[in-house]
């Protein structure tokens, strides 16, 4: 492989903007929106933790793209530019950087979405990537997870599963014919752009699996909440998986579709600013502790031996 500052001046620079400076300087400089509030995230991939060895460099690029992406939708936020780490061995093949490189640029191109710094590394271990991405949003309008109130509507956005049956899939522990949970799985579709601000109580991205993302809504916001799990909308191939996988379904994560809390009487509203996003209520908040509980179509208790994923 090339050089650092070869790898920097051939694969990064050219995607960086003005507010860059070249890359030639320590930062960046950036000057926000007038009358906004910047909003700040950050979210790292790491292999053999957050992508398969074999996955596709330009798709790992991608998916750290748009877990980030992510996180500004469940704000209602902007996306303004960002910062890219990587830690690559010193064997990582010069066609993974720069079909890497070939990632960021398709989604930079596909969001509008300028590169402006960051930082290169070697690594002994695993290849680690990270990217912090800065956002915008007006004073007053973030969507925060700690505002549902007893009697709120739990909505999703899309389909909950295929990312998790994808990692699944991939291990060779079920089927995939259609190749739909790979592709979920690889390239999630973040929720950007939606209208949200003033219908909404609270919001979260389903990452880490729809009942522990819930669980934080709840804990945020003093209350409990009950998923419908008969109501959760699945995609074709999740639902041909059969009953054996809901508990994956329901706490495998990877999904990045958006948990809303919103009230009852603004669904009709709440479902225009969604307009092209698929929307499905999936149950309600109730009073008391901040626990989830998931009921099936006779609401009776769904038991689930884990919540979601957790790295430690």
């Amino acid at each position: 492989m090339s050089g650092e500052f070869g790898r920097i001046a051939r694969y990064f620079a050219p995607l960086a903007s003005a507010e860059a400076l070249g890359l030639a300087d320590d930062a960046a400089l950036w000057t926000p929106p007038a009358g906004r509030q910047a909003v700040l995230t950050v979210d790292q991939m790491i292999e053999g933790v957050h992508f398969l060895p074999d996955d596709p460099a330009d798709l790992v690029a991608r998916k750290l793209m748009r877990r980030n992406l992510s996180d500004l939708a469940a704000m209602g936020a902007r996306a303004e530019g960002y910062l890219l780490t990587t830690a690559l061995r010193a064997d990582t093949p010069e066609t993974w950087l720069s079909a890497f490189a070939e990632g960021l640029a398709a989604d930079q191109a596909r969001f509008g979405l300028p590169l402006w710094g960051g930082d290169s590394s070697s690594t002994p271990g695993p290849v680690m990537t990270s990217i912090t991405m800065i956002g915008s949003v007006e004073p007053g309008a973030a969507l925060r997870r700690g505002g549902a109130v007893a009697g709120d509507a739990l909505y999703v956005t899309g389909t909950i599963g295929d990312a998790a049956l994808g990692l699944h899939a991939a291990r060779g522990e079920i089927a995939d014919p259609t190749g739909q949970f790979r592709a979920r799985r690889l390239l999630p579709e973040p929720r950007i752009g939606l209208a949200l601000a003033g219908l909404v109580h609270a919001a979260i991205d389903v990452s880490d699996g729809l009942v522990q993302d819930l669980g934080h809504v709840c804990r945020a916001s003093g209350c409990g909440a009950v998923i419908e799990a008969d109501r959760v909308p699945l995609s074709p191939a999740a639902r041909a998986a059969g009953p054996a996988w809901r508990e994956t379904i329901l706490t495998g994560g990877d999904d990045y579709e958006l948990l809303i809390a919103a009230p009852a009487a603004s669904d009709h509203e709440l479902r225009q600013a969604c307009a092209g996003t698929p929307l499905t209520r999936i149950g309600h908040f109730v009073a008391g502790a901040p626990a989830v509980t998931a009921v099936d179509k006779d609401g009776r208790p769904v038991t689930l031996a884990r919540t979601g994923w957790q790295h430690f």
